[in-house]
């Protein structure tokens, strides 16, 4: 237990910000998987569709520093590269 006014503040912040991270992780990993689950399903359009919004959370999970920026941007990638070799040819592909 704290026993500092420094340490007692410290502590409520890693609480605060812990379940604020932990909110932002898991939306992104349900994001992930509800694209991951389309492209396995062999569903190109429900895939393109759901890809903006994945793609929208990771990046902020990256840019608040939930993920690493690279990690994001790795991910991003792999499900970009995954829907886009799913897609049909004349079909456009999502950018970000």
């Amino acid at each position: 237990m704290p026993n500092h006014k420094s340490a007692i503040k410290r502590a409520r912040q890693n609480v605060k910000r812990r379940a604020r991270n932990r909110h932002v992780l898991t939306t992104v990993r349900g994001y992930v998987k509800d694209v991951r689950a389309a492209i396995e399903q062999g569903d190109a359009e429900s895939a393109q569709a759901m890809l903006p919004t994945a793609i929208r959370a990771l990046s902020r999970a990256g840019d608040k520093g939930v993920l690493h920026k690279n990690t994001a941007q790795r991910k991003i990638g792999r499900l970009m590269k995954a829907v886009h070799h799913l897609a049909p040819a004349d079909v456009e592909t999502v950018k970000a």
